[in-house]
């Protein structure tokens, strides 16, 4: 990531999707997951040429901005921070009116924030409503992502197909939150010891 010479090789399914996304001057959203490997998914997002604005919860971003800024330079990458204040929503909505992509993950949510219940690897499992009311809301290119590590040098990529969840914000989410979890769990049970899951994915709250 720093730019010294290595030996690692790369392979990026889906490349072209994301390039279609940048060149279209909409902006567009990438989903992921604790799955695999993001910072290899961010150093290769630099060959996107364009502005990547991460999204993630307070109190991680300091110390991940500073390792970005460490081995990047900060070149094209953006934190954008989840706030009480909302604060966080203007930001996307900046960063997608200047045609820039936005990367958050969809699979944990803390405690107090509303989810979406699906079945997922054969039991129902809750997902954070937020990123899904996102992709519905703001009318961009959606695109699920990921990047795994397949031998001592090697990496792959995938990015999906971009779609678009128009209609009903209810039923944009619906088909937001099928579309990630049909894709995320295909990728477990591909790379089944690269899911970073260290919680009971598949609590359910106790009835009051």
């Amino acid at each position: 990531m720093s730019g010294i010479k290595n030996k690692f090789t790369f392979e990026f399914d889906g490349e072209h999707y994301l390039r279609e996304i940048t060149t279209a001057g909409r902006g567009g959203i990438m989903l992921s997951a604790h799955l695999g490997n993001w910072e290899v998914a961010g150093h290769l997002f630099s060959r996107l040429e364009t502005r990547i604005n991460i999204v993630m919860f307070d109190g991680e971003h300091e110390r991940i901005k500073k390792y970005l800024s460490s081995v990047t330079g900060e070149r094209n990458v953006n934190i954008i921070v989840i706030k009480d204040d909302l604060s966080h929503i203007y930001a996307i909505n900046d960063a997608l009116s200047n045609q820039e992509l936005v990367c958050m993950h969809a699979d944990r949510f803390l405690k107090g924030n509303k989810t979406v219940t699906v079945p997922f690897m054969g039991a129902d499992a809750r997902f954070p409503a937020g990123p899904f009311l996102l992709a519905s809301t703001f009318r961009v290119p959606v695109s699920l992502v990921f990047a795994f590590k397949e031998t001592a040098t090697h990496y792959h990529l995938y990015a999906t197909q971009p779609r678009e969840y128009h209609g009903r914000r209810r039923q944009g989410v619906e088909n937001a939150v099928q579309d990630f979890v049909g894709e995320l769990e295909g990728m477990v049970r591909k790379y089944p010891e690269q899911w970073f899951n260290y919680y009971d994915f598949w609590e359910m709250p106790e009835e009051k």
